[in-house]
């Protein structure tokens, strides 16, 4: 088979982890670097031996398949963009700025034919994949997402930058429909939402309870599933589960034991893995890891929430 050209579109940190993990797999021509600021789309593209540009839109003809890395107010735009021409997409979330754009995207990517994976990263972390052999019946989930403060990504709110993963981690394992929610909001050091929390009621009963900010002191990514027979608690950047399971009472004691594992998955590479399950997608024309519909889904509730938060103002 030809190799298939690849292009990244935004230098930043994210985009040039893409493009060194694109110049690694056999089979792909890292083709281009885009980024409005040429002096850094250069300096990448020469490094990886790919050529730089300013405009997105040059790409038509050119590539097979792209990343889309740039602001997230920006994807919109981009990824039309792409899908019109014809390039199959792994788009770094936020899906888009907001759900009526996530929507024409994933339409889009239907009526073209195209691959349009979302960047839901986590899905890819070792823990994660693990967790699905272990999760049954969750009744609740506790998840702590917290980053100091970075200009990175401020164009969205917390909710769209942060959230999304655990909101998608948590569709990902324990699928339902939403029942009811609350959740309060507050912008801090940006004019966004920089600190949120929400509760959320599932069809199927489990409450989710989600804490992330980006003001935060202190780095702190886990979540915590309360099942019937277990307790899980994952560390998202030790790559590692916390298991807890209730056994049956010890003969002539009354009450049942608790027995404790921990689960070192070792470090792993989720972007790798994920750029090569994009890559394989598009290679064989076949369903990505992370659909349009799981992006949407991801959308729609993050919608809900900061819908939520405006109805439950906090005086500043």
């Amino acid at each position: 088979m030809p190799d298939l050209r690849a292009a990244v579109i935004g230098a930043g940190r994210l985009g040039t982890l893409h493009a060194r993990k694109y110049a690694a797999i056999p089979g792909i021509k890292l083709a281009h670097i885009i980024d409005l600021d040429t002096a850094r789309a250069a300096t990448l593209a020469t490094e990886l031996g790919a050529t730089p540009l300013s405009d997105y839109r040059l790409l038509t003809d050119k590539v097979d398949l792209v990343t889309v890395a740039s602001p997230g107010i920006t994807h919109h735009e981009i990824a039309s963009a792409m899908l019109q021409a014809g390039i199959d997409i792994l788009l770094e979330k936020p899906m888009a700025e907001t759900l009526a754009q996530a929507r024409e995207l994933a339409a889009l990517a239907s009526s073209s034919g195209r691959i349009l994976q979302i960047g839901h990263l986590e899905r890819f972390n070792p823990a994660v994949v693990h967790l699905h052999s272990i999760i049954k019946n969750p009744r609740f989930v506790e998840c702590h997402r917290l980053a100091p403060f970075t200009e990175r990504g401020t164009d969205v709110d917390v909710v769209l930058d942060l959230m999304v993963h655990d909101l998608d981690v948590i569709m990902s394992v324990a699928p339902s429909e939403v029942s009811s929610m609350e959740a309060i909001g507050v912008a801090i050091l940006t004019d966004r939402i920089d600190l949120a929390n929400a509760r959320i009621r599932f069809q199927s009963g489990l409450i989710a309870n989600l804490v992330t900010s980006r003001v935060s002191a202190k780095r702190e990514r886990k979540i915590r599933f309360f099942q019937p027979d277990a307790y899980i608690s994952v560390d998202y950047e030790a790559r590692s589960i916390q298991l807890y399971r209730k056994t049956p009472p010890a003969q002539g004691a009354n009450f049942p034991t608790i027995s404790a594992e921990q689960i070192e998955l070792g470090e792993g590479d989720p972007l790798a893995d994920e750029v090569n399950s994009f890559v394989e997608a598009v290679r064989q024309r076949i369903k990505p890891k992370v659909t349009p519909e799981d992006g949407l889904r991801v959308m729609e509730l993050s919608d809900q929430i900061k819908k939520a938060i405006q109805t439950n103002p906090v005086a500043t």
